[in-house]
């Protein structure tokens, strides 16, 4: 089994939450659609050994994500929340934001659970995913004919 990127809607990166229609005859009135919309993006390559996975996320610092390995699935999540106070002889403001987000990967049977390694550098988190020894693309052989 091979890992297969999700391909957005051509025009799913042009919408805007605050743009669409959200009656409840509306297509984009399914909690399912916008929560893709704001999920990472995902770049996945397979080589000969390994795979490489690349998740944009801007902003997060190493600390943030949760990365674990169950059932033959790759997790990834990660929450940040930042305030700001401010305070005035006449006022006081307190800001406050939250995100996080999710992602879970299957991954095929032909990746070591053992030799997964990440890395975090540049908003971008990156994996590489050890084949196991059987999986690795063999060079063909040549037979000589007696």
């Amino acid at each position: 089994m091979s890992l297969v990127k999700f391909r957005r809607r051509p025009w799913e990166n042009l919408l805007s939450t605050d743009l669409l229609d959200l009656t409840p005859n509306s297509l984009f009135n399914d909690r399912m659609w916008l929560k893709r919309m704001d999920e990472p993006a995902l770049n996945i390559k397979e080589k000969d050994d390994l795979f490489e996975i690349e998740l944009a996320a801007p902003g997060y610092s190493k600390k943030d994500f949760k990365v674990t390995i169950d059932d033959g699935c790759l997790n990834i999540s990660a929450k940040r929340s930042q305030t700001k106070d401010e305070k005035e002889e006449n006022y006081t403001r307190h800001e406050f934001s939250y995100e996080s987000f999710e992602r879970s990967l299957e991954l095929p049977d032909s990746v070591s659970d053992d030799k997964i390694k990440a890395n975090y550098d540049n908003g971008i988190l990156k994996f590489s995913l050890a084949k196991k020894e059987v999986a690795k693309k063999q060079k063909p052989k040549v037979i000589e004919i007696a």
